[in-house]
């Protein structure tokens, strides 16, 4: 009775740990995702300035949510494999509603007037010039709204996409493998969360042309795409500790078991 006790709660510590970075990461995500930064200017060097079927160029500009991402891909696939879908289901439809809830809260505030004071002290910048932060409060978190409510849709639609195709994976190569279904099912998965986050956030919410929506989605997915395959070797890292922490027998059950439901609902 008192090992079954210690494994039931190893799986419940588990999992809320992993829900925990799940949850932070995400919905940190999408509240920075409204910075746009430049790979090449950060570095130091020269934007690549690539054309692709456009006019509009391809530079490394990436959302600075995307930063912290590939964090997301990591939980996201670690509680596939050992609590499966339903694991997956309950911190994604968790997340959707904190995200929901953010909307509303961020919604009323910007609707708040701003005291007199708060204006006065912060008229300026740096340099001397005039600076209305509350139109920069206002225009910052109304468009962080467009991604919320983008990522609500794109968040859900990838993440049941997901673990669809990491479960049929997961079924045709059993407990080796790993590599191939977290990365087979990142790269599949985000190119729809991607294409639709943007769209929404900054097309149907924003004041971006459809050129810059592709322009900036292409290079956000090869940076998604390239990261997923680079932080591979974390996964097997997660499942070492893991591994070690549950006992390689109850871990491998607990695959087995999350394994056996490979329905896309």
């Amino acid at each position: 009775m008192k090992d079954t006790r210690i494994i039931k709660d190893k799986k419940t510590n588990l999992f809320v740990i992993l829900s925990g970075i799940f949850l932070t990461n995400a919905i940190l995500a999408e509240m920075i995702g409204v910075k746009i930064f430049s790979i090449e200017n950060t570095l130091g060097f020269a934007p690549v300035h690539f054309r692709f079927l456009m006019d509009t160029p391809l530079d490394f500009n990436i959302t600075a949510g995307d930063v912290i991402w590939p964090i997301v891909f990591i939980s996201t696939d670690i509680i596939n494999e050992y609590f499966g879908k339903n694991g997956v289901k309950k911190v994604s439809f968790l997340t959707a509603g904190f995200l929901a809830y953010i909307f509303i809260i961020i919604f009323f505030v910007t609707k708040l007037a701003p005291a007199p004071f708060w204006l006065q002290l912060n008229s300026h910048d740096p340099q001397g010039n005039y600076f209305n932060i509350n139109y920069a409060f206002k225009s910052i978190f109304r468009q962080g709204m467009g991604i919320i409510v983008g990522s609500l849709t794109a968040f859900l639609a990838s993440q049941l996409l997901d673990v669809f195709i990491f479960q049929k994976v997961r079924f045709i190569t059993g407990y080796k493998m790993i590599w191939l279904r977290a990365t087979g099912s990142t790269i599949v998965s985000q190119l729809i969360d991607t294409f639709i986050v943007l769209t929404i956030a900054f097309y149907l919410f924003g004041n971006w042309s459809l050129e810059q929506v592709i322009s900036v989605g292409i290079m956000n997915y090869i940076y998604k795409f390239v990261v997923a395959v680079i932080a591979t070797p974390l996964l097997y890292v997660g499942h070492f500790f893991i591994d070690r922490y549950l006992g390689k027998e109850e871990a491998e059950k607990m695959a087995d078991e999350a394994g056996l439901d490979r329905s896309f609902f």
